[in-house]
């Protein structure tokens, strides 16, 4: 396994550490990789990352390399096998800064463990097996993270690596969320409600009641707006209700995802507008939501930008704005009422922690749940952006979910030796 880059390619910085066991996190897409180096020798854990990065551009025409101290440099990837060389190179930089260190473990973020895995699991060829079996229900993200672990397992059959799932978090929401309407023998088949972004709420879990205590504990929900969108209804920390569903492609309108929609729209574009299955689920997946709408970009901060054009380009921005804002609204509103009524409201991940127009528009639109925004403080992405008179507290809480992935995969070790660390020197 070998990734070829210029001639000149930086040099890593040495990275301090309590020269214990490293934590390497791998967080695979199907054009990027992004992983996060973790001291697991400090407890608790760290929340800062001793050194991350990412390959971008996976299998496109220019993919880079990027990490802590260096700049994001050119790369050159084999053009049969250009995610296998990602992974080489990340390999080979993590060697190169080990110093007589080793790691320890690997965590992946798996974004789908299906009815059977609920808790992080340590995975070995079976359990790989099993995984394979969702890459249906998963299809950006399944396939990219399980050939990251059966390259390792191959390479490394000694080193621990832990499956973190995204759907894990939301295995406490009730029957009633779970089961959809269709025959009940689906649900006997596992075609169920299994939601997603599940690492991400799990650092919410966390974090918000740190920073804003008891009423992070009541009626709450956190919308993680980024490429992929959904909403965690929460009481206690505990997921009860989640707008994804049995795929990652229910609930919000998202950056080139459809979110929900109506099965009837499916079925017309393939039994009457002669869509094939792969169009459909390249139409569903990568040509809607956002994009699709717009015409011009999946993110809000450059359609924006759109929205006083004349002409088509500005009516297609406006609306597309109008309805990813919509959507999110209504299902506030549908998790309020399951709720039955709402203490905190949380915005989190690329979009929700970044775009102050998203969040003021959104929350002008819950007015009637009594949601007061405090401007200057939107616009200065605080971490609490509504009004003292406001009757629902209104956060702004950056997500972590490598370092969630790195503590749980620390925790499924904390018994197990594991004597297959991977060292400089291999």
């Amino acid at each position: 396994m070998s990734a070829a880059a210029p001639a000149a390619m930086p040099a890593a910085p040495a990275v301090a550490s309590s020269g214990a066991n490293l934590v390497v996190v791998l967080n695979c897409g199907s054009s990027s990789i992004k992983f996060a180096v973790y001291d697991g020798g400090v407890d608790p854990l760290p929340r800062r990352a001793l050194w991350n990065g990412k390959v971008q551009g996976i299998g496109g025409p220019a993919p880079d390399f990027g990490e802590t101290g260096v700049a994001p440099f050119a790369i050159t990837l084999d053009a049969a096998e250009p995610y296998t060389g990602a992974l080489a190179l990340i390999r080979d930089r993590v060697l190169a800064r080990l110093a007589g260190r080793r790691v320890g473990v690997v965590a992946h973020r798996v974004v789908h463990g299906g009815s059977r895995y609920f808790e992080p699991v340590r995975v070995d060829a079976a359990v790989l097996d099993d995984l394979r079996g969702y890459i249906p229900l998963a299809p950006l993200h399944q396939p990219f993270a399980l050939e990251a672990i059966a390259i390792l397992l191959r390479e490394y059959p000694r080193l621990p690596q832990v499956a973190c799932f995204d759907t894990g978090f939301h295995h406490t929401i009730p029957k009633v969320e779970q089961i959809l309407p269709l025959p009940y023998d689906a649900w006997q088949r596992g075609v169920r409600r299994y939601g997603f972004h599940g690492l991400s709420y799990a650092y919410m879990a966390t974090a918000l009641p740190e920073r804003h205590g008891d009423a992070a504990r009541g009626r709450t929900i956190v919308a993680h707006l980024g490429s992929g969108a959904s909403l965690c209804a929460m009481q206690g920390l505990e997921s009860v209700a989640t707008t994804m569903g049995f795929s990652a492609l229910d609930g919000l309108m998202m950056g080139t995802r459809t979110g929900a929609l109506d099965p009837g729209a499916v079925l017309y574009l393939m039994e009457i507008e002669k869509l094939g299955l792969e169009e459909v689920g390249r139409v569903l997946y990568h040509r809607s939501g956002l994009l699709g709408v717009s015409g011009i970009s999946s993110e809000p901060r450059v359609i924006v930008r759109h929205e006083g054009d004349e002409g088509e380009t500005g009516e297609r921005a406006r609306i597309a704005l109008a309805l990813y804002v919509r959507r999110i609204v209504r299902e506030i509103g549908a998790m309020a009422a399951v709720l039955g009524g709402l203490d905190m409201l949380a915005f989190t991940a690329g979009v929700g922690e970044h775009n102050a127009f998203i969040r003021e528009r959104v929350c002008r639109d819950l007015a009637f749940l009594g949601v007061e925004l405090d401007e200057a403080a939107n616009q200065a992405h605080a971490a609490t952006i509504s009004s003292p008179a406001s009757r629902v507290l209104v956060a702004v809480e950056p997500t972590n979910e490598e370092w969630i992935a790195a503590r749980m995969a620390l925790e499924r070790l904390r018994d197990t030796a594991s004597d297959g660390a991977l060292r400089d020197g291999r």
